[in-house]
C-alpha cells in the first residue's frame, strides 16, 4: 500500500504532463490546405546542390531570424536533404530591420556575398511594428529588396517569409489580411516568389486548439516550440518543392514591371564622410553611449551590433546642420534613435522645410537602429538634402546620431 501511493502520483504526474504536451501534428492542417505557395519553385538551387554540390543561403531579416533557431533548423534540414553538399550558410539577420533598411543594406549584406543560391527573407512582423501606417512603404522595401535582387542576380531563388504576431491574429479574426502581409504578397506574386504565410497558419492552429500563444508560442519572439513549429513548416515547403525533377539547366527568373515606380530597388547605403557640416555635427570615428547611459530603473540603455563602436555622424544641440548631395529618386537616414532622440528639420533641394520626430516607441531602453526615409518621390538625377536639429516643444532633448545615408 504505502509503494502504490508514490506510483499512483507518479502516473498522474505523467498524466498531467502528456496533456499538458501541445496536440500540434505538423504534418495535419488544420483546414485541410497548405499555407504556402510555390509560384516558380526552386529550380535554379536545387539543381545547384544536387549537381554541383555547393550552396550558399542567406537569411534575411530582423531579430527572429538573427537569433532564430529555425534558421539552425532549417540548415540542418539542408544538410541532410543534400548529403555530400557543401553549404555555406549565412545569418543576415539584424534585430528591428524591416523592410525598408533591408532594401538599403541589401548591397552590403548579401549581394557582398554572391553568388547567392538560396535567399529567405523576413519582414511581415518588424513592418507591421515599425511603420504600421504606412503599407506603401512595406511594398517599396520588399519589392525593393527582390528587384534589386532579380537585377544583379536573375538566378537567385528567394522565399519570402511572413511571421506572426498577434495583431496578424486579430486581424485574421475581423477578416482581414495583416497589411504588411497583403503588401510582401503582392511582391511574391508579381516576381514568382515561393512565400509561407506562417501568421495565417499559426492562427489557425491555435483556433483549432492545437496549443496555446500563451502556454506554447509565448510571444512574436517564439519559443523553442514556435522556432520547431516554424521550422517544421518551412521544411514541408521545401520538400514539396524539392520533390519536383532536377532542371536541365538553370534559368533566369523574370523581372516584371515594377509595382511601385518608387520602390527602393537601387538602395545603398552612402556614406556618412561624404555629408558636409554645416555646424554643430562631428563625425565621431567610433560612437558609443556614454558612461550615464542608464534607464531610469538603472539597467543600461541597449544597444544593436553594427551600431556601436563604429562611425557616426552626431549632433546633441538645436541648429546643428549638415548637408548631403546625391543623384536618384530617394533619400533618408540610418541612425539609432535612443531616448535623447530629437527633432530634425529638413529640405531637399531647398524646397520648403519638413519636419520629422526621430523618437520611436522603443527609444527609452533602447539606441533602436531605425530607417528615416526623408523623401523618396524625387525625379531621377542629382539632388541636395539639408538637414537640421531643431528644438522639439514637448521635450529638450536633440539628439541625432547618423550611421548611414539612404540613398535610391
Amino acid at each position: 500500500m504505502t509503494l502504490m501511493k508514490p506510483l499512483f502520483a507518479f502516473l498522474l504526474l505523467l498524466t498531467s504532463l502528456a496533456s499538458a504536451e501541445p496536440k500540434y501534428d505538423p504534418a495535419k492542417l488544420p483546414k485541410g490546405h497548405d499555407y504556402f505557395e510555390l509560384r516558380d519553385g526552386l529550380a535554379n538551387c536545387q539543381r545547384k546542390f544536387t549537381q554541383e554540390k555547393t550552396g550558399r543561403v542567406i537569411f534575411f531579416g530582423g531579430s527572429i531570424t538573427a537569433g532564430g533557431a529555425w534558421r539552425q533548423h532549417t540548415c540542418d534540414y539542408l544538410t541532410k536533404k543534400f548529403p555530400g553538399t557543401k553549404f555555406e550558410f549565412i545569418n543576415a539577420g539584424i534585430g528591428s530591420m524591416g523592410s525598408v533598411p533591408h532594401a538599403f543594406r541589401l548591397e552590403r549584406d548579401v549581394l557582398a556575398k554572391w553568388p547567392v543560391d538560396l535567399l529567405f527573407v523576413e519582414a511581415a512582423v518588424n513592418d507591421s511594428s515599425n511603420i504600421p501606417q504606412h503599407p506603401d512603404l512595406m511594398l517599396r522595401g520588399m519589392e525593393g529588396v527582390v528587384r534589386h535582387m532579380r537585377t544583379v542576380s536573375p538566378l537567385t531563388d528567394i522565399i519570402q517569409l511572413h511571421f506572426v504576431m498577434p495583431p496578424h491574429m486579430d486581424d485574421y479574426h475581423a477578416g482581414k489580411v495583416p497589411a504588411s502581409i497583403a503588401q510582401h504578397e503582392r511582391v511574391a506574386v508579381a516576381y514568382g516568389n515561393p512565400s509561407f504565410n506562417l501568421a495565417r497558419e499559426v492562427t489557425d492552429r491555435i483556433d483549432a486548439g492545437e496549443f496555446t500563444w500563451a502556454d506554447d508560442f509565448k510571444g512574436l519572439h517564439p519559443s523553442p516550440f514556435g522556432h520547431q513549429l516554424y521550422a517544421n513548416s518551412v521544411a514541408r515547403m521545401l520538400d514539396a518543392a524539392f520533390a519536383q525533377p532536377i532542371a536541365a539547366s538553370t534559368k533566369e527568373h523574370p523581372l516584371p514591371a515594377p509595382l511601385d515606380a518608387q520602390s527602393y530597388a537601387k538602395g545603398r547605403l552612402g556614406d556618412i564622410a561624404q555629408a558636409k557640416i554645416i555646424q554643430g555635427f562631428t563625425l565621431v570615428p567610433s560612437w558609443k553611449p556614454a558612461d550615464d547611459n542608464k534607464q531610469p530603473n538603472g539597467k543600461n540603455i541597449g544597444v544593436r551590433e553594427g551600431f556601436v563602436n563604429v562611425p557616426a555622424l552626431v549632433g546633441t544641440e538645436p541648429g546643428a546642420e549638415f548637408e548631403f548631395s546625391f543623384e536618384g529618386t530617394g533619400c533618408g537616414l540610418f541612425i539609432a534613435s535612443g531616448p535623447d532622440a530629437g527633432q530634425i528639420e529638413f529640405s531637399v533641394d531647398g524646397g520648403p522645410p519638413r519636419t520629422l520626430d526621430t523618437l520611436t516607441h522603443w527609444s527609452s531602453g533602447l539606441h533602436l537602429p531605425w530607417a528615416l526615409i526623408l523623401d523618396d518621390q524625387l525625379k531621377p538625377g542629382p539632388h541636395t538634402a539639408r538637414v537640421r536639429l531643431v528644438a522639439s516643444k514637448t521635450s529638450s532633448k536633440s539628439a541625432l546620431r547618423v550611421f548611414h545615408l539612404l540613398l535610391n
